[in-house]
């Protein structure tokens, strides 16, 4: 038994292995980073930080366009994902956490300080959801639910990222 994985994911029991051979739960975990049996949302937003990267060198236009697309797709992806483990918004779902991370550092200068501050604070809001942020997580179904809490918690951050940088 690891410290890292889970011996099964979601109730339909799938194991790492399953969901590192499907394309859809491969994205949907994260590119495997929501596999941790410990923080996997945070797990996922590390997994966010490359994707960040690569999309800050392809300018300002392109960054927006691909987060969108992210968004987007991720919808998808979320709905998918929540229907083969048999539970809605899994915690090892992770796509919508890579979405967030991008949107609250959409148009905000790279720096160590601004993508610490963003991790942090786009943590912060994902965690502790506050109003209307936990309200759409009980309430909103399917993988629109599961993106859209993220989405909020990003836009409250990126808030806070415009306002601190």
């Amino acid at each position: 038994m690891s410290i890292f994985l889970r011996d099964h994911y979601g109730n339909s029991r799938l194991s790492a292995r399953q969901i590192i051979k499907d394309p859809t739960l491969f994205l949907a975990f994260g590119f495997g980073s929501g596999l941790s049996k410990v923080m996997p949302g945070t797990m996922g937003t590390v997994a966010a930080i490359p994707v960040y990267l690569a999309a800050l060198q392809a300018g300002q236009i392109a960054y927006f366009l691909i987060t969108m697309f992210i968004v987007a797709i991720g919808i998808l992806i979320c709905d998918r994902a929540a229907r083969k483990l048999e539970v809605h918004d899994f915690g090892g779902i992770v796509w919508d956490e890579i979405a967030g991370f991008l949107i609250t550092m959409w148009g905000i200068a790279y720096s160590w300080q601004s993508l610490l501050a963003g991790f942090a604070l786009f943590r912060f809001f994902d965690i502790v959801k506050p109003w209307p942020i936990k309200w759409l997580d009980r309430h909103v179904e399917g993988g629109f639910g599961i993106m859209l809490d993220d989405v909020v918690a990003a836009v409250f951050a990126a808030l806070m990222m415009r306002i601190w940088f």
